[in-house]
């Protein structure tokens, strides 16, 4: 048995779909309630991956999108702002340029999201180039052509070649888990992930395939606290694809806190939501009347 086969066999991870939701279910009847309180809000806006991936996106629709970032530090001050800014790779540039906000943190989409269909040599040097443009994070997608040929070592090697194309910038994994469908795909493409050096795991690309799924979500953090027992290397989850309120947030950060606990849960350092509509939402919940800010 190779080692691409023995790491998925040596998984304890469930992937029984009934069981999986059953324990879904389970966490959110206990534990929901408890964390809709307004500094959970606040940390959760902190989380976020404001993004904005159309192909009608402009350098500058781009600039004028990084200034609301600079605009919510000026007028809102007392709140914390945002985790990252997430774009495609040609406009890291200009977030960059524009960008004024330390915290806040630039992520691009690489590696030919949202399909990852193209050369492995094309995937590197996108990569490589949002990275020099100044991209802190990288977000691939999964090779799921390759995953389901069985073609495991093709799965690790591209996805840590692309991990050394990121240097020192983080390496998110999309997983695409509507695509992926049940509890075993998703554990066992999980499993390959974090042995092939993802420092986050992300469950979609919100593009062709169903978003992000709670069921999803319970599996994806299972595997990680599996890998961080196994090897004391702490990876971060990130749930991305149709999470736009704040009742949806708050569900994927109890599965967080409950499965991988508070030194997950409460840092954006290894929890992030990739939205868009969602920051509106949260706001409009932290200041307690409708907020269009974004």
């Amino acid at each position: 048995m190779d080692k691409y086969n023995q790491a998925i066999a040596e998984s304890q991870v469930i992937t029984d779909d009934t069981l999986v939701a059953a324990k879904v279910n389970e966490i959110l009847e206990k534990h929901l309630e408890e964390n809709r309180k307004p500094e959970v809000l606040r940390h959760l806006f902190n989380t976020i991956d404001l993004t904005t991936l159309k192909s009608t996106d402009s350098q500058q629709s781009v600039a004028d999108f990084t200034e609301r970032v600079n605009a919510f530090e000026e007028e809102h001050g007392d709140l914390p702002n945002v985790a990252a800014i997430c774009v495609y790779p040609n406009f890291v540039p200009i977030v960059r340029t524009v960008l004024d906000v330390s915290s806040v943190d630039i992520a691009a989409v690489a590696g030919c999201f949202p399909s990852a269909q193209s050369f492995i040599e094309v995937k590197v040097a996108e990569i490589a180039l949002a990275v020099e443009a100044g991209a802190d994070e990288i977000d691939i997608v999964f090779p799921m052509g390759d995953y389901y040929d069985k073609d495991y070592e093709e799965v690790a090697d591209q996805i840590s070649e692309m991990k050394h194309a990121c240097r020192e910038s983080l390496l998110k994994v999309i997983l695409e888990t509507g695509a992926l469908k049940n509890a075993l795909d998703i554990r066992n493409a999980s499993v390959l992930s974090l042995y092939s050096g993802a420092d986050f795991l992300k469950t979609s690309t919100g593009k062709e395939y169903p978003g992000a799924s709670l069921e999803a979500a319970y599996v994806m953090c299972q595997c990680i606290k599996e890998y961080y027992a196994k090897t004391q290397r702490m990876v971060g989850f990130k749930v991305a694809g149709g999470v736009s309120t704040t009742d949806d947030a708050l569900k994927y950060y109890t599965i967080v806190k409950e499965v991988l606990g508070e030194k997950w849960a409460d840092t954006n350092e290894y929890f992030r939501i990739g939205a868009s509509r969602l920051a509106n939402n949260l706001l409009t919940d932290i200041l307690g009347k409708e907020t269009k800010f974004f």
